[in-house]
């Protein structure tokens, strides 16, 4: 729990993320926990503000793993916000006072 209250999402937004893999191979401990790095935290900080951009999770998979290709994606990864929305779910609001 202590690394989703950091990036404040739930546990099960996390394992959501490791099970669609836009949070691939997080190191496990022999118990079985869950022991996320730096660059860890990087990437659920970069998934969160994708997330509040309004991508899907399908466009923050497709983006991360054009991350890892390094910069001969960037092009790609521009595209992706030029595009029109398809599938995509409006931005989230904060709440009115």
């Amino acid at each position: 729990g202590e690394v989703a209250a950091m990036v404040g999402v739930a546990t099960s937004t996390l394992r959501y993320y490791e099970a669609e893999g836009v949070l691939p191979d997080v190191e496990r401990s022999v118990g079985g926990q869950r022991r996320y790095s730096d660059a860890d935290l990087g990437s659920l900080r970069v998934v969160e503000c994708l997330k509040s951009s309004g991508l899907t999770i399908k466009e923050i998979k497709a983006f991360m793993d054009m991350c890892e290709e390094g910069d001969a994606s960037l092009a790609d990864r521009l595209e992706l916000f030029r595009s029109p929305p398809r599938d995509r779910r409006p931005a989230r609001r904060p709440p009115r006072p």
